[in-house]
C-alpha cells in the first residue's frame, strides 16, 4: 500500500465524510416528526430522490462484486450481467405506470397496506413479515461484504475486532438517520450516489492514464481481450447468462425489489404528487443503466489491467477492485475508492433501516390508527430503530461466524425466495378482482386452517425443491427465475382459496329463483 494511504490516513478520511453527513442530518432534522421521518413530508424533490435512488438500487455489492465477476467463467462473466439491466427497464416502467398511481390514489405510507385493503388481515401481514425479513437478510449481507472489507484494509491494522467494525459502522448508520430518516436520507444518498460515481469513473481514468490510452484505446484493448460481450443466446435456457433469463429476471427483479419493497417505494411516496413521482422513476432508469455500464467498463479495465501488468488476480474476485485501488493506483484514487465504497454501502443500508423501522412502525404496532401523543409515538418509534440496528449487527456477526463462502451465499439467495410470495400476492391484488377466503373453519374439533398463512409458508420451500429437483435431474437451474416461480405458485395458492364477490342484487334475484 502507498505509504501515503495508511490505515490512519484513510481512517480520517471517513471521520471527515461522515461529519459532512451529520451536518447534512443535523439540517435536515430540525422540528422533525413522525411524517418527516417516514415519508419526508411528501416534500422531497423528485430529482433528489431519483439520483438518490441510484445508489440505494446499487448498494456496496454492485461497487465490489460486479467489476470482479466481469473476468470470471460463471454467472455474470463479461458484461452478461446488462442483459438484466436492460430488463430492468421494463420492470420500472411497469412500477412507473401501474403501480405507483395505486399508491398515490390509496394515499399509502406502508405499501403493504394495499394488500390489507384488497386481501385482507393476514395477507397483509405475511407482505410486510416478508419484506421484514427479506431486508434485514439483504442489508446485513450488504453491510458484511463492506465491513470485510474494511476489516482487511483498515481496521486489522490497529487490531479492532470484527464485532467492533461492525458496532462502529452501524452506530454511524442510526447517527444521521435516527431523527430525520427519509428527509435526511435523500439528501444524504443524493451525496453518496454522486461519491460513488464520482469514485468509479476517477478510477477508470487513472487505469487509461497508467496504461497510457484513451478511453477509446482502453475500450477497444477490452474488447479484444473478450470482456465486453454483452448477449448470450446460443446455450439455451441452462446457460445461467442466456438473454431470456436474464431479461426476464432483470423485469421481475425490478418489479419485486423495487417496486414491491417499502424500502425503495418509500422514496417515491415522499414525492409531492404522482407526476413528480413518475418523473423520478423514469430519470433513475436512465441513470442507473448508465451506472451500471460504467461498473462493467470498470470491471473490464481492471482485468485489462492487471493482466499487462502481471498482478496476480485475487481468489476472491470481491478483491479485485480494492486490491488495485488501495496498493497499485495513485493514493488520490485510494481515497476516492474508500468515499465510494462507504458510499455504496450506506446508501443502502441507512434507507434499509428506516424502512425497517417504517413497515414495522405501520404495519405491526399501527401507528395510523394507535391512539398515542406524537411524542410517545417518536419515542416508541426510536426504540423500533435502535431494535433494528441491533438486529442488524446480530445477522453480520452471524455471517461472520458462518465464513466467506457458500454457506453464506445460500443465505444471500434464500432471501431472494422471500420476495416471491410479495410478488404472488401483489400479482393476486392487482390482476384479479377476486376475493380470498384467509381462513377456513373446519367442522369437526372446532379448527381453523389459515390458508393464507401456509400457502405463504409453502410457497418459497416448494420452490427450493422444484429448483433442487430441476438442477438434479435436467441440470437446469432457475436462477434469479425462481422469483417468477416462487410468485406463481403463491398466485395459484390464492387462486384455489378466492371466490368472487356477488352483488346483492344478483344474489337476491338467484334466492328467488
Amino acid at each position: 500500500m502507498f505509504e501515503q494511504l495508511t490505515p490512519t490516513f484513510i481512517l480520517s478520511i471517513i471521520a471527515i465524510y461522515f461529519a459532512m453527513l451529520y451536518v447534512v442530518s443535523h439540517l435536515t432534522s430540525r422540528k422533525a416528526n413522525n411524517e418527516t421521518f417516514f415519508l419526508a413530508d411528501r416534500k422531497s424533490p423528485w430529482i433528489l430522490v431519483a439520483i438518490g435512488m441510484v445508489g440505494a438500487s446499487l448498494s456496496g455489492v454492485t461497487f465490489i462484486s460486479i467489476p470482479g465477476v466481469v473476468g470470471g467463467d460463471g454467472h455474470n462473466k463479461d458484461f452478461a450481467y446488462f442483459q438484466m439491466v436492460l430488463g430492468y427497464i421494463l420492470g420500472y416502467a411497469i412500477i412507473a405506470l401501474v403501480l405507483l398511481p395505486m399508491y398515490y390514489k390509496m394515499g399509502l405510507t406502508s405499501i403493504y397496506t394495499l394488500l390489507k385493503k384488497r386481501l385482507g388481515f393476514y395477507s397483509y401481514k405475511m407482505g410486510a413479515g416478508y419484506f421484514l425479513l427479506s431486508r434485514v437478510i439483504g442489508a446485513s449481507f450488504r453491510l458484511f461484504l463492506v465491513a470485510i472489507v474494511l476489516q482487511k484494509f483498515v481496521m486489522d491494522s490497529f487490531g479492532v475486532p470484527f464485532a467492533a467494525t461492525v458496532a462502529i459502522t452501524i452506530l454511524l448508520i442510526w447517527v444521521y438517520t435516527h431523527k430525520g430518516g427519509m428527509k435526511t436520507i435523500i439528501w444524504t444518498d443524493t451525496i453518496q450516489t454522486i461519491a460513488m460515481l464520482t469514485s468509479v469513473s476517477l478510477t477508470i481514468y487513472a487505469i487509461c492514464s497508467v496504461m497510457g490510452l484513451s478511453f477509446g484505446g482502453m475500450l477497444e484493448k477490452a474488447q479484444q481481450s473478450g470482456y465486453t460481450r454483452i448477449f448470450f443466446f446460443e446455450n439455451g435456457w441452462g446457460d445461467p447468462n442466456n438473454f431470456f433469463k436474464q431479461f426476464i429476471s432483470g423485469a421481475l427483479m425490478a418489479i419485486v425489489m423495487t417496486g414491491l419493497d417499502q424500502d425503495m417505494m418509500q422514496k417515491n411516496l415522499s414525492c409531492p404528487n404522482i407526476k413528480d413521482a413518475q418523473k423520478n422513476m423514469f430519470t433513475f432508469v436512465i441513470i442507473l443503466v448508465i451506472a451500471n455500464l460504467v461498473f462493467l467498463t470498470l470491471g473490464a479495465f481492471l482485468y485489462v489491467y492487471v493482466l499487462d501488468v502481471g498482478i496476480a488476480i485475487p481468489e476472491r474476485t470481491d478483491y479485485l477492485f480494492p486490491t488495485i485501488a488501495l496498493q497499485y493506483l495513485n493514493p488520490a484514487i485510494g481515497i476516492t475508492f474508500v468515499l465510494g465504497l462507504i458510499a455504496a454501502a450506506y446508501s443502502s443500508a441507512d434507507s434499509a433501516l428506516t424502512a425497517l423501522t417504517t413497515s414495522f412502525c405501520i404495519d405491526f404496532l399501527n401507528f395510523e390508527t394507535r391512539e398515542d401523543s406524537p411524542a410517545q409515538k417518536k419515542k416508541l418509534r426510536l426504540k423500533v430503530h435502535i431494535a433494528f440496528s441491533i438486529i442488524l449487527f446480530a445477522t453480520i456477526i452471524l455471517f461472520s461466524q458462518l465464513g466467506e463462502g457458500a454457506v453464506i451465499k445460500e443465505l444471500f439467495i434464500a432471501s431472494t425466495y422471500t420476495y416471491g410470495p410479495i410478488l404472488g400476492l401483489f400479482a393476486f391484488s392487482v390482476l384479479t378482482k377476486l376475493n380470498i377466503r384467509e381462513k377456513v373453519k373446519l367442522n369437526f374439533g372446532n379448527i381453523t386452517i389459515n390458508w393464507v398463512v401456509i400457502i405463504c409458508l409453502a410457497s418459497p420451500i416448494l420452490s427450493w425443491i422444484i429448483n433442487r429437483l430441476m438442477a438434479d435431474q435436467f441440470g437446469f437451474q432457475f436462477g434469479f427465475l425462481i422469483l417468477a416461480l416462487n410468485g406463481l405458485l403463491t398466485f395459484l395458492g390464492l387462486l384455489t382459496i378466492s371466490y368472487r364477490e356477488v352483488p346483492q342484487e344478483t344474489y337476491e334475484e338467484e334466492q328467488q329463483s
